[in-house]
């Protein structure tokens, strides 16, 4: 049994505690907002600070929204930093910059702890299910020793390179899925104008070679305008922005990432920003003056 830090409880986090705690882990969690009672009533403990988690954990995972998040966990006046002592290992499972990451291990690693980028896919579907994708970054070492716990929270475990290179992969991931939505979302959109029947044209689809699980799931929900999350757009919008802003960093033109992310503000500028992705179809249907299921 080993003793382990997690904070941000969310939507995400929230059942991937509570599969280290299923597996027999002690946990000691912080979270804005209260921590659930599914894991306190599992014997979590509850910690006042990022400070306090650190100095009784072994292993401190972080799951929050954004960058400035991760650096205030880590880095803020009772922050993580704070509590770590030599040996002890800090895994970011949050989606984030990646340059931003490389500096944040710099500065873990001076402290004489490891740190591993492990960024998740799969949603809170695979967060519920054990099923995430996880795709980490860092040292070798420290990946064997936290890969057992991963395998308690997902299926498909990758270590991509060293550190940076699990929030790279991650963001590649989300410029994959938001153009395959955009693609699924115009097909549907063209077929149903045309007279067609949206679900029979995804079935028939789903048996070539334009399938994905995308057309699948995402393709479903645009049929039937079930748009609750998910995974909602303010968070893809997040997602594709760090792709953009690595870009130019680069020096790397991303054309069809950059349309995709102004369908995803129409969205949100038509009160769309807490719509799961497959939302982005909306403002497909606005410029086209027609919706998926409509009567020609």
């Amino acid at each position: 049994m080993s003793k382990i830090g997690f904070i941000g409880l969310g939507i995400m986090g929230a059942p991937m505690a509570g599969h280290l705690q299923a597996a027999g882990h002690a946990l000691f969690v912080h979270t804005v907002g209260p921590v659930p009672n599914a894991l306190t009533a599992g014997g979590a403990v509850t910690c006042g600070s990022g400070k306090e988690v650190a100095e009784q954990a072994e292993i401190v995972f972080i799951m929050v929204p954004d960058t400035p998040d991760v650096e205030k966990v880590l880095f803020s006046a009772g922050g993580v930093a704070e509590g770590l002592s030599a040996g002890k290992i800090v895994v970011d499972m949050s989606s984030i910059s990646p340059v931003a990451t490389k500096d944040f291990a710099r500065r873990v690693n001076e402290l004489g702890c490891d740190y591993l980028d492990a960024p998740v896919s799969g949603g809170e579907v695979g967060a519920k299910a054990a099923s995430l994708t996880i795709m980490v970054g860092g040292p070798e070492k420290a990946f064997a020793t936290v890969k057992p716990l991963f395998e308690l929270m997902g299926k498909n475990i990758t270590l991509v390179g060293g550190n940076g290179d699990g929030q790279t992969t991650k963001v590649a991931n989300q410029i994959i899925v938001a153009l395959t939505i955009e693609a699924v979302g115009e097909a549907l959109l063209l077929a149903a104008k045309a007279g067609a029947d949206p679900a029979k044209v995804r079935q028939a689809l789903m048996g070539g070679f334009a399938n994905s699980r995308i057309l699948e799931v995402h393709g479903d929900r645009m049929v039937k305008r079930t748009f609750d999350p998910g995974f909602r757009i303010e968070l893809h919008q997040k997602d594709l922005n760090l792709a953009l802003a690595t870009a130019r960093s680069l020096g790397v033109s991303l054309p069809n990432t950059a349309t995709a992310q102004e369908l995803f503000n129409a969205c949100a500028a038509n009160g769309g920003k807490a719509w799961d992705h497959s939302g982005m179809v909306r403002a497909l249907e606005m410029l086209a003056n027609f919706e998926i299921g409509q009567k020609v």
